[in-house]
């Protein structure tokens, strides 16, 4: 599975220290982050939001949705939607998942997580004028997924908990599909429209330093010598 970043392809040296990360929590400030839509409070700020796009199906019928729409980094980072007008997916808001497409994203930096209570730990922002039902689905590891429930359009939430996940589940990946039986089943922008999403609840993935993980590699391969020795 690849990962894609605003500024193309993960190098894999990062991906790879990603995946051997040392997960820690922050102290929460509750910074309010939103666009034209609405938006809610992130403990963390803005390093709770999507860095990676790391699969995108959209649904392409008839040249639906238009090419300007299709810029599938323009749902990573921070939400930043005010008009539905796109010249190009260079100068676009959103992406746009066409009737019944999806789009898999990945948490670089950090994980999304349960918070043990009621609240919303996962928030959503779809955008636009129509209101598009979009199914969610959370992983790990990007092969086992989970489906939790679907946000009803606009900006809204998922509370993890209500699935029976809490503070200790850490994910990685976050799955959107467009609900192809529900809203508009054509036009240009047609399907969810996805402008950000964010972890409420998380946790920090902190990277060792490179010295840290050569020292780290030097004694995995010390050891498995003296394995071979013995």
């Amino acid at each position: 599975m690849s990962d894609l970043s605003r500024s193309g392809f993960l190098r894999p040296a990062r991906s790879l220290l990603c995946a051997a990360a040392v997960l820690v929590a922050w102290p929460a400030h509750a910074v309010f982050i939103g666009n034209a839509q609405g938006g809610t409070d992130f403990p963390q700020g803005a390093i709770s939001f999507a860095d990676a796009v790391a699969a995108f199906a959209p649904a392409i019928k008839n040249g639906e949705p238009a090419p300007a729409v299709l810029g599938s980094a323009n749902a990573l980072g921070l939400p930043d939607y005010t008009t539905t007008s796109c010249p190009s997916a260079a100068n676009c808001d959103y992406v746009s998942l066409g009737d019944g497409g999806s789009i898999t994203l990945r948490f670089v930096d950090n994980r999304l997580t349960g918070s043990g209570s009621t609240a919303k730990d996962l928030w959503i922002f779809e955008v636009g004028p129509d209101i598009e039902d979009t199914f969610v689905e959370v992983s790990k590891d990007g092969s086992t997924w989970f489906a939790v429930g679907k946000v009803f359009g606009s900006t809204a939430g998922i509370d993890l908990d209500a699935y029976g996940f809490g503070t200790a589940d850490q994910f990685a990946y976050v799955r959107l599909t467009d609900d192809g039986a529900e809203g508009g089943q054509s036009g240009a922008t047609v399907g969810a429209d996805i402008d950000a999403v964010g972890a409420i609840s998380t946790v920090a993935a902190v990277v060792p330093e490179p010295g840290a993980w050569m020292l780290m590699a030097g004694g995995l391969a010390a050891l498995a010598w003296a394995r071979r020795r013995s």
